[in-house]
């Protein structure tokens, strides 16, 4: 060993040696001090529970504040649909499709409060009086007559339909239908727009898009579920419990008013919560009332996109002809009607506060309320609705102390029948229901945020600064709930290969090719687990040889 190396070793260990006092150095990072240190409490984060109902309940609770959090209408319902690429296995219910003896199945999906009596609420009392009621429809009684007159005596329709068509007597009424209601509402906007300042801004759609989406919970598992979790060891226990549907809606009404501001609520929030206010339990699997599934996203859609001034919808035309094809021996025509307008007017709101910042996972702050009719030009049923929540999934459809209320009248007939290009037996009662509606003016809320869970700049996607990102979200949110089908299918299992493959072990060297044969379940992929789009060299922003080679994407 060398000098210069004995030097720098004793070096090294006397770095912390002080020769004047004769002890080691030590350096302390924190100054000594005298004062007593105060003993603080120690803070132990909450013991959760880990059974495997408490831990996917916190897990859907997270996912549910997320959706919440999310500050733009478009985004929110994009966020619903994340979780699955192929979409959701959802029970199609299309509004000229009523199954017989559905209505409680309809109140129980919607908690909704269907009242008996066949009455509107009294609030329509207080809109007019008698005189000035009778005096309006003295004024338009004679126009209403000679326009529907003239529709189902004189309108030449032979361009419009074929000669195979004028047999079909669904079609026939359906385009009646249309017609009387394109006159009817022409007439009562000319009429009263003067004396109902309202009626000069409403926003008027036909034959617009109408769909709506939301999860409801209590309904009883189906065999293959109960299977599926009886040859799980820790899913055993929970095979019978009941299980979440996920619901789609679908309807095309023929007319509807749309207003700046909603209607005046009929109640309260808090007398929504009357335990007198029943709603029927119905936990059967959907499809022994004939309903089907099909694999879709979730669109909420209340004929309109999202930005437009008026949100609010105040009535709403529906068409009734299929009726004239329904079995004669179901004989339930008033229950018919109600279950189609309790869905409309459920669904039409909803999709509504969807527009609002709410969804089917984050409940209302105030009720919305419509106004439903629903006719075939000659027979007309009337009906109000109030929606006071929006959550009914898992134990929420119980347990939820609110209740949404639906009031319907019986089915009136508008004419006797058409004689010598006149209307016989013409009933003003009907007319009468028909001006209490377009009366019934929109008030906005003082004092409420209409919006509680939007951002306060950024409400929609064309409000988003960022170009990119914006463009981004247009083009793929309306691809979304265009619902076109994927360029590569969803796998399926063949029956041959059921029997062959799974049942019977008759093909042992055969090439495993498919998802499920490496226990991939294609059911749960995720609308983002795919490539992004890939840029060419020629248009990446830094230059051929850049590595950013995948395009931006912008899921919530």
């Amino acid at each position: 060993m060398t000098r210069m190396s004995l030097v720098r070793i004793k070096t090294r260990f006397c770095r912390g040696f002080d020769s004047s006092v004769g002890h080691i150095v030590r350096n302390y990072s924190v100054p000594a001090s005298s004062e007593k240190h105060e003993k603080k409490a120690p803070q132990y984060p909450p013991i959760q529970d880990q059974f495997f109902k408490e831990r996917r309940r916190r897990t859907y609770e997270k996912w549910h504040e997320d959706i919440k959090s999310i500050k733009t209408v478009e985004e929110k319902l994009f966020k619903i649909n994340v979780p699955r690429y192929y979409g959701w296995k959802s029970l199609m219910m299309h509004e000229y499709q009523i199954p017989y003896n559905s209505l409680d199945q309809a109140q129980y999906i919607t908690r909704t409060h269907l009242v008996k009596d066949m009455k509107l609420p009294s609030y329509y009392e207080t809109l007019l009086g008698s005189d000035q009621l009778d005096h309006i429809v003295q004024e338009i009684r004679s126009q209403v007559e000679d326009a529907i007159a003239f529709e189902y005596i004189d309108r030449k329709r032979e361009g419009i339909l074929s000669e195979n068509e004028f047999e079909n007597r669904f079609l026939i009424d359906s385009t009646m239908a249309e017609a009387v209601v394109r006159q009817v509402n022409r007439i009562l906007l000319a009429n009263l727009s003067s004396k109902y300042s309202h009626l000069l801004e409403t926003q008027v759609d036909y034959n617009s898009r109408l769909e709506a989406f939301w999860v409801v919970g209590g309904i009883d598992p189906t065999y293959q579920v109960q299977k599926c979790k009886e040859n799980v060891p820790y899913l055993k226990k929970y095979a019978n419990d009941p299980v979440d549907r996920h619901i789609q809606y679908k309807g095309k009404p023929i007319a509807q008013l749309r207003y700046d501001f909603p209607l005046h609520e009929f109640i309260s929030l808090s007398e929504s919560e009357n335990p007198a206010l029943t709603v029927p339990q119905y936990t059967l699997d959907p499809r022994t009332l004939g309903y089907s599934h099909e694999w879709q996203h979730g669109t909420s859609i209340p004929g309109f996109w999202p930005g437009d001034k008026s949100e609010f919808g105040g009535l709403s035309y529906h068409n009734c002809s299929y009726l004239t094809i329904r079995p004669k021996e179901y004989n339930d025509e008033i229950d018919a009607l109600s279950t189609q307008s309790l869905l409309a007017s459920y669904a039409w709101l909803l999709s509504q506060a969807c527009y609002q910042g709410f969804s089917t996972f984050n409940d209302l702050t105030y009720p919305l309320v419509t106004q439903t009719i629903i006719t075939n030009g000659q027979t007309w049923s009337f009906s109000a609705y109030q929606l006071n929540t929006t959550v009914v999934h898992s134990d929420h459809v119980n347990n939820n102390p609110r209740r949404n209320v639906c009031w319907i009248t019986k089915p009136l007939k508008l004419f006797e029948k058409v004689e010598n290009g006149k209307l016989v037996g013409f009933n003003e009662d009907v007319l009468r229901y028909i001006v209490s509606f377009y009366a019934n003016a929109p008030q906005e809320r003082v004092g409420i945020n209409m919006k509680p869970y939007l951002g306060e700049t950024e409400n929609v996607v064309a409000d988003i600064e960022d170009p990119e990102r914006r463009a981004w979200l247009e083009k793929h949110y309306k691809h979304l709930v265009s619902n076109r089908p994927r360029h590569r299918l969803r796998p399926e299992i063949y029956a041959w290969q059921k029997i062959y493959m799974i049942d019977n072990k008759r093909r042992p060297m055969e090439k495993r090719r498919e998802p499920w044969q490496f226990n991939i379940n294609m059911g749960r992929r995720r609308l983002d687990d795919h490539t992004p789009e890939y840029i060419p060299k020629a248009l990446r922003p830094g230059g051929p040889k850049s590595r950013k080679k995948w395009a931006n994407t912008y899921y919530p």
